[in-house]
């Protein structure tokens, strides 16, 4: 489990296939404190740790991932936003986030505001897909590459989000301009209340 608080956005070094999976290669700070099968938050995917070189670290991405990610669309030099799972004795800074990305959303718009930064994105969303809980509400929470964020201008099919300058520098969000595909994870308490609903009108 994670809070969608980033502590680093790490460079890939490789991208190699095998079969349908990929391998992830990432430099990062702490490399050196993972250990093999360590769950870390991949731009809000979570993986498994399966190789340690140094401040070199390399984790699997399987096709379902692929799939439903923009995992596949990364190649060498990208910036990762990476998180470990969160300690029970910590405070949950961000909101609970699973690692498990529901679908991508493309942004649309990217404007500059007085020192900070507000992004717009635009997903695919259905009737069927509402009912699960896929979409935003105003003020509510939202997994955007791995990073907490407060909705604004909640739409059917797209929503905004603003960006303090901290991570607008420490994360991949400096990375991100118009036709850019990241990935979103709705609120999973959101998703329980949908689907309660949907079971009692069944």
């Amino acid at each position: 489990m994670f809070s969608g608080i980033v502590e680093e956005a790490a460079s890939v070094v490789r991208v190699e296939k095998d079969k349908g999976n990929l391998n992830l290669s990432l430099k990062c700070s702490f490399s050196q404190e993972l250990k093999i099968d360590q769950s870390i938050s991949h731009n809000g995917v979570c993986l498994t740790v399966v190789k340690i070189e140094g401040d070199i670290y390399t984790v699997t991405a399987i096709q379902e991932t692929l799939q439903k990610s923009n995992l596949g669309l990364l190649a060498v030099g990208d910036k990762v936003n990476l998180e470990r799972s969160i300690l029970m004795n910590g405070r949950l800074d961000g909101h609970i986030v699973q690692g498990h990305v529901d679908q991508t959303a493309r942004c649309t718009d990217v404007r500059e505001s007085d020192g900070s930064w507000y992004f717009t994105f635009r997903y695919d969303i259905s009737k069927e897909l509402a009912k699960q809980g896929y979409m935003t509400v105003e003020k509510g929470s939202v997994c955007v590459n791995g990073v907490s964020l407060t909705v604004v201008n909640s739409k059917a099919d797209s929503f905004s989000v603003a960006i303090i300058p901290y991570t607008y520098e420490y994360t991949n969000f400096h990375q991100i301009k118009p036709g850019s595909v990241v990935n979103l994870e709705f609120d999973i308490v959101g998703k329980y209340i949908s689907r309660i609903i949907a079971l009692r009108e069944a």
